[in-house]
């Protein structure tokens, strides 16, 4: 248009010096993208010659970086007093005459296109913004659901005045920016209703882990700033990007947020307010599974067309239900880590847990806390010191560099305080609820972020060690080398360990973990007492019907493991809980014996074929077969436990084939679990039924052994490496190389004791599956045995 307006569907990203990193990128998907399916609203943008022209005016410019000069933006108190002196220069200068003919005349015609009534957003735009390098997420302020000519121009005024603000500064300082090369462009466009719909943020990336085959999308109701502030707990899912590419379901795992407010147009109809959910629109996910899947179709044809993993605002609109895209930047930390080298932070004591959150980091970190209730308080944190908090705004910035950790009320993984978090590589656990109740001011806390999805916040100061590990030049080996991976919450960070695959997944982890509920309470949902159905509902928010709760969660605990190690094989063990740990379920109780010793009673293949038990099996087959024919990951082995008998193996595979899990269809082998003598003695008998073994070495040892592994005054007994061990050890391995069928071991004896592991790669076995955190040790252990061989 001008010197001074561009409309976005003039630009690219060979524009950023004109019109910074958020209106160059916007623009650079409209004029190249929409043709792809990415939708992006309309709107035009101010310049950064328009800005030096209003610096221009009565040496604003030469005052501001007089001011700024000599300034310690770590000492709070000046950097307020001088933050508050040079706003008031901007906002008492006056915007010149022709930036605010050019805007008027922008606005006609978009008010000319879309009508009188239209609403906008008027966002910053930096030229040192949403590089590869620097976010600078945050920085400058954002003013929506602006209407009216007059308070269009009024907005542009205080977004300029906003590079300015406290943080901004302070920002610039810290990544090394001089304010003089700094300018800024104002984007003005058209609102989405999100306010009647949702919206959020998403990363073509796992944020933790830095996992590259996914997109983490989190949504939440209204517009899309309470996601961003982290004043909300967001929905969260997570997409497998080949389950899109080849058009199978690829929403692998979906976590219910509490999203207990949302931000909708105000009342009057300019700007916004924020008023609470309703308990239905708490209990209800706030996208379907159609939205996820198109907003991760959107954000990777964004990702490929940048060439790099990407951070992406998003919002729904309420009225058309069309999703858009409102901000795109590359990801600025995990796409930036060192490759090759993996940093383990674990714990070697435990404390009493203060609270629990989501985790961010995957470090540790410890110190005495600061209990902050409003950023004027916020000079009160010291170097080292841990900063508690109900949330964090780019306004805190200045002194989070300060802490050794961070710990808030609300917020998800892509709130600003997550953001800030990694930025700095400090542990963050956000969206406890009420860590500012439950954390006294001043205490000695170790705040872990190592130990999954879930935070930990713990009294005292606990002992941790780092562990470095160099797996660039991993040796090569004819042994397979696997993993044991229970936790779907750690499938992404494990994923990056050298490994073949996973050895054993147990289910037992994920119906504890992310179900909670007996499968026998959940089929007869409609006959359990109050107490216990209220228990149920909750933990079944966001599902239709109890099955349905059921087969989809453990189709989600299945999946992101099988994506995680995708084409390699996974192993998936079926339920294997003993009756004294299903009664522990919600529920469990009623449906439960009670056995003098569970480790041999009612579990494995018997329980599956009892005619009480096997509706519940059903569903574990139903959620199998989802993970491999809907969701299309057929690297899903399965694999049976505790098969005392010929006649248990033979009801087992019939029982499966009926649940439409047979061996040999789309690849599928059924494994099963050899930890009896009775499997080992037996072993060609069984294997006509199975189409390998997987030895698991602890029954096996304590079945052979005739002792209790529980039982510490004869703990000392227990030993893998035993003669009696090993012979069956190998008649298992024999048997198996015989018939061509697979052979490996995912007990914790190769785990314990290296030499073990050695002996079993000399007597042939095909695979080792290990904990992972002796992977590396072992597996350069391992290479080094072969090569002498």
């Amino acid at each position: 248009m001008n010197d001074y307006i561009l409309w976005l569907n003039q630009l690219g990203m060979a524009d950023l010096d004109r019109v910074g990193g958020k209106n160059a990128s916007l623009g650079e998907m409209i004029s190249q993208l929409s043709g792809a399916g990415v939708h992006v609203p309309c709107g035009f943008a101010t310049t950064s010659a328009a800005f030096k022209a209003f610096l221009a005016h009565d040496q604003l410019a030469d005052r501001i970086y007089q001011r700024l000069a000599d300034l310690d933006v770590d000492d709070i108190q000046a950097l307020r007093s001088a933050g508050e002196q040079i706003r008031s220069w901007v906002m008492n200068t006056p915007l010149p005459q022709a930036l605010q003919s050019a805007i008027s005349e922008a606005w006609q015609t978009m008010t000319a296109e879309l009508g009188e009534a239209v609403s906008v957003a008027v966002r910053s735009s930096a030229t040192a913004e949403d590089l590869p390098e620097a976010s600078f997420a945050g920085q400058q302020e954002t003013f929506l659901n602006v209407s009216g000519l007059e308070n269009v121009i009024t907005r542009v005024h205080e977004v300029y005045a906003s590079l300015y603000n406290d943080r901004a500064i302070a920002y610039r300082v810290h990544q090394g920016f001089e304010h003089e090369v700094v300018l800024l462009s104002v984007g003005v466009q058209q609102m989405v209703r999100s306010d009647l719909a949702a919206s959020g943020v998403m990363f073509t990336l796992d944020t933790e882990s830095g996992f590259d085959r996914v997109v983490l999308i989190t949504s939440a109701w209204g517009l899309g700033e309470t996601v961003v502030q982290g004043s909300v707990n967001p929905d969260e899912f997570y997409v497998y990007k080949p389950s899109i590419s080849s058009g199978h379901h690829a929403v692998v795992r979906k976590t219910i947020g509490s999203k207990l407010s949302k931000m909708i147009h105000s009342d009057d109809g300019r700007g916004v307010q924020t008023i609470e959910t309703s308990e239905s629109e708490r209990q209800q996910f706030s996208i379907s599974d159609h939205d996820i899947q198109d907003l991760a179709r959107q954000a990777m044809i964004i990702e490929t067309h940048y060439g790099r993993p990407m951070d992406i605002e998003w919002a729904k609109d309420g009225v058309s239900g069309q999703i858009y895209i409102v901000q795109a930047r590359p990801e600025t930390v995990k796409s930036r880590s060192a490759k090759g080298v993996i940093e383990r932070f674990k714990l070697k004591q435990r404390g009493p847990v203060l609270t629990e959150g989501r985790s961010i980091g995957q470090r540790i970190g410890a110190g005495r806390t600061r209990v902050i209730r409003s950023v004027a308080e916020m000079d009160r944190v010291k170097p080292g010191d841990v900063l508690v908090t109900g949330m964090t705004d780019p306004d805190w910035e200045p002194v989070m560099k300060r802490a050794a950790a961070i710990v808030t009320d609300r917020g998800g993984r892509t709130c600003h305080a997550a953001i800030i978090a990694r930025e700095l590589g400090i542990p963050a656990v956000v969206g406890c609820g009420d860590a500012t109740q439950l954390i006294a001011d001043g205490i000695e806390v170790t705040v872990s972020c190592a130990e999954g999805d879930t935070g930990f916040i713990y009294a005292g100061l606990l002992d941790f060690e780092v562990q470095t590990s160099d797996i660039e030049q991993m040796p090569e080996m004819d042994l397979k080398v696997m993993m044991n991976v229970g936790n779907p919450d750690r499938a992404f960070d494990f994923a990056l360990l050298p490994n073949r695959g996973i050895g054993l997944a147990r289910l037992e982890f994920i119906i504890n973990r992310m179900i909670g509920v007996h499968p026998r309470a959940l089929l007869n949902l409609e006959a359990q007492p109050a107490d216990v159905r209220s228990r149920i509902d909750e933990q079944m928010a966001g599902y239709a019907d109890p099955v349905t709760f059921y087969v989809e969660k453990l189709a989600e605990g299945i999946a992101t493991l099988a994506c995680s190690v995708d084409p390699e094989p996974i192993i998936v063990r079926t339920s294997d809980f003993k009756s004294n740990e299903y009664a522990n379920l919600i529920g469990g109780q009623q449906y439960e014996p009670e056995e003098e010793n569970p480790m041999l009673g009612f579990r494995g293949a018997a329980r599956y074929i009892d005619p009480s038990f096997r509706p519940c099996f059903e569903l574990e087959c139903k959620a199998l077969k989802r993970v491999r024919e809907v969701m299309g990951l057929k690297n899903v082995w399965v694999m049976i436990p505790f098969v005392r008998t010929l006649d248990e193996a033979r009801q087992c595979i019939d029982l499966l084939a009926e649940n439409g899990l047979k061996s040999g269809e789309d690849g599928l082998k059924i494994i099963m679990m050899c930890e009896l003598p009775s499997n080992a003695l037996l072993a060609d008998q069984f294997l006509e039924y199975f189409d390998g073994f997987s030895i698991g070495s602890n029954d096996l040892t304590q079945l052979t052994l005739g002792l209790d592994r529980d039982s510490g005054l004869i703990a000392h007994l227990f030993d893998e490496r035993d003669p009696a061990i090993k012979l069956l050890l190998e008649m298992a391995i024999k048997a198996c190389r015989r018939q061509g069928k697979y052979i490996g071991i995912c007990g914790q004896g190769p785990s314990d004791h290296p030499d073990l592991a050695e002996w079993l790669m000399a007597h042939g076995i095909e695979s080792v599956s290990l904990n992972p955190d002796t992977i590396v040790p072992t597996w350069h252990r391992l290479a080094a045995a072969q090569s002498k061989d």
